[in-house]
């Protein structure tokens, strides 16, 4: 369906350009976009490589499972289908604690194994489990202490305070994480009648 709407917008755009005397700003742009989102993935590509390295160094030193035996009473209680000291914990708690710190792109990762820890315990393959709904709505709406990607941006463009977005950012981040977690808590209650499955 994704994919129709794609079609149809990217069709009914050319042919409107068509219409419009305007296929030359449309080459354009196509040229443009292909050459900024080669430049996206390779960014991408660089950033993945250092922290999924991180990550492996960190699983084989025995970082994720400390992570993971400290976490586990947190998120215990967030997670109630997680057995205790499955691997997704470790992931879940990294890209939780990456998050808090606004690394974002060192997040990424992290979240993306624990989807896959997550999906290797779910009994549905095709229904996402109530872990990963969880994990999916605390990782959007993650609480952020330190947001290093706006505030760089802030200093990049000469704001006089570029650290003045840090507490209303972490007040933010706290108010849409707990609404995240209340509306994952009352919309699960509804569509399960309450199961925990």
């Amino acid at each position: 369906m994704v994919n129709l709407i794609w079609i149809f917008m990217l069709i009914s755009g050319i042919l409107f350009s068509l219409f419009n005397g305007t296929v030359d700003e449309v080459n354009k742009g196509l040229l443009e976009s292909a050459g900024q989102a080669v430049e996206l993935v390779i960014g991408f590509v660089a950033v993945f490589t250092l922290w999924l390295g991180m990550m492996e160094i960190a699983k084989r030193a025995g970082l994720l499972e400390l992570v993971t035996k400290l976490g586990f009473p947190f998120i215990r209680r967030l997670f109630p289908d997680l057995p205790k000291n499955h691997p997704a914990a470790g992931y879940i708690m990294t890209n939780l604690s990456a998050n808090f710190f606004g690394l974002g792109n060192a997040a990424t990762p992290f979240g993306v194994k624990a989807m896959k820890e997550l999906q290797s315990m779910n009994k549905n393959a095709e229904q996402a489990s109530r872990s990963m709904v969880t994990f999916l709505c605390m990782n959007t709406a993650a609480v952020t202490f330190f947001p290093a990607t706006i505030v760089s941006m802030r200093l990049s463009e000469g704001a006089a305070d570029p650290l003045d977005i840090v507490i209303p950012a972490f007040i933010a981040t706290i108010l849409s994480c707990s609404a995240a977690i209340f509306y994952d808590r009352i919309s699960w209650k509804i569509v399960s009648g309450g199961s925990r499955d």
